[in-house]
């Protein structure tokens, strides 16, 4: 019996969701951007708001959706996954509750200290702009300002990286946060390790390093993410033994203290001299981690999908054994002041044997226009992480005019400096 599946979202990570499971179950997708890339694999596609939970459950009861796999965060925020389940139709993803541990970083931390999770930083919370600004000046060290709602990643300031603790306090005045979290920052290196959950299983996949920062070699502003990569085994290159195992016990222990978790947790680690503490927790797939790992991934998707919904256990996991190399194309003035609006062009027979992943672009009478966020990226996949990335750069060429790109991801130099940091810090 072939499987009814509804995708919710319209991103690069829903393309590649898309990607994963159009071959083996008829698929319906919602969203409200027109991504061509997922309306090409779709048997159906609705325009809707991710974030209008009745109309996602009305649409999935109207295709006759057996399960469904929600894409952003911010419709788990709304509670789609509880709509979705209270129509009748399984959705890979938390309910609103559980969703909190992305949803609200001071619950996030909270939680991990109520459960004794390993990797908690130091932290406080605060309510009060001036209580907070008053904790900068008389904590010894510096931190990292989160704002305890959603921000597309974008809204975390670290002080003694990115501003200055005066800078630090004048961005908490302007921005007027209900709540915000503080916590000590951590040096090291970056990596997160996404997991599929259900029925208290969990099924991890390879570590995968994003780039925040806009610019190459690392500067500029901090992005939803502009690539990322990973390496022929689970682990990466400035990964020691038993750095990945320890990230996993991690997880399994948010699992353990959150039984009916369903869907895609993702870890943020910080690598340090002290072992991996836990940047943040995310409740579903990263974008663009998502298309590192799910192009390797040669358990059937839908496998896994059908075995959460049935109560069964999950399948363990079979991935290729190559390297994946993820470049975004943004539009002009990403982050900050984008191009929105303008029309792009993608010469997708260029792309030659890498990956396309269309994001968040908005297709018009057969046109490519760009939105506040990033357009597509590429894919390279190869027998090392320097293979994979001539294969992405290659594939560039699908760009055209009006995007940036950085292309130092995934590079020999960028990720000899990520093998030295590391060797210096545990030195």
């Amino acid at each position: 019996m072939t499987e009814t599946v509804l995708l919710v979202g319209g991103g690069g990570r829903e393309h590649a969701i898309a990607r994963a499971v159009a071959d083996d179950c008829a698929l319906y997708a919602c969203a409200s951007v027109r991504n061509p890339g997922i309306r090409r694999l779709a048997d159906g596609f609705e325009a809707i708001e991710e974030t209008d939970p009745a109309a996602v459950a009305d649409y999935a009861t109207a295709v006759g959706a057996d399960l469904a796999v929600i894409g952003p965060e911010s419709a788990l925020e709304a509670g789609v996954a509880d709509a979705l389940d209270d129509a009748g139709v399984y959705a890979f993803g938390p309910r609103a509750a559980e969703a909190r541990l992305e949803t609200d970083k001071a619950y996030q931390r909270e939680f991990m200290e109520e459960h004794a999770i390993p990797g908690c930083p130091d932290y406080a919370v605060f309510d009060d702009t001036a209580a907070a600004c008053e904790y900068i000046d008389e904590y010894d060290g510096d931190l990292a300002v989160k704002p305890a709602g959603l921000t597309g990643g974008k809204g975390v300031k670290v002080i003694g990286d990115q501003v200055t603790a005066d800078e630090a306090k004048a961005y908490l005045r302007d921005s007027d946060y209900d709540r915000v979290v503080l916590e000590e920052r951590l040096v090291g290196e970056e990596f997160t390790i996404q997991a599929f959950v259900a029925n208290g299983d969990v099924r991890t996949t390879p570590a995968v390093q994003d780039h925040k920062r806009a610019y190459e070699g690392d500067e500029g502003p901090n992005t939803g993410g502009m690539g990322s990569y990973t390496d022929t085994g689970l682990s990466l290159p400035f990964m020691a033994d038993g750095d990945y195992d320890a990230a996993v016990d991690v997880l399994d222990a948010v699992v353990d203290a959150l039984p009916d978790y369903k869907g895609v947790l993702y870890g943020q680690f910080m690598l340090t001299d002290d072992g991996p503490k836990v940047v943040e927790f995310n409740a579903r797939f990263g974008d663009p981690e998502a298309m590192n790992t799910l192009p390797v991934l040669e358990t059937p998707f839908v496998d896994v999908l059908t075995a959460a919904r049935d109560g069964e256990t999950l399948p363990e996991l079979a991935f290729s054994g190559e390297a994946t190399v993820c470049k975004y194309a943004v539009p002009d003035g990403y982050p900050t002041d984008p191009d929105a609006g303008a029309e792009i062009a993608v010469d997708e027979e260029s792309v030659g044997d890498a990956l396309l992943y269309y994001a968040s672009v908005d297709e018009r009478d057969g046109r490519l226009y760009t939105t506040t966020s990033r357009a597509f990226a590429v894919v390279g996949r190869g027998d090392s992480i320097a293979a994979a990335e001539a294969q992405a750069e290659d594939a560039l060429a699908a760009a055209g005019d009006r995007v940036r790109i950085r292309h130092d991801i995934g590079t020999a130099d960028l990720v000899r400096r990520r093998i030295d940091h590391m060797d210096e810090l545990r030195r």
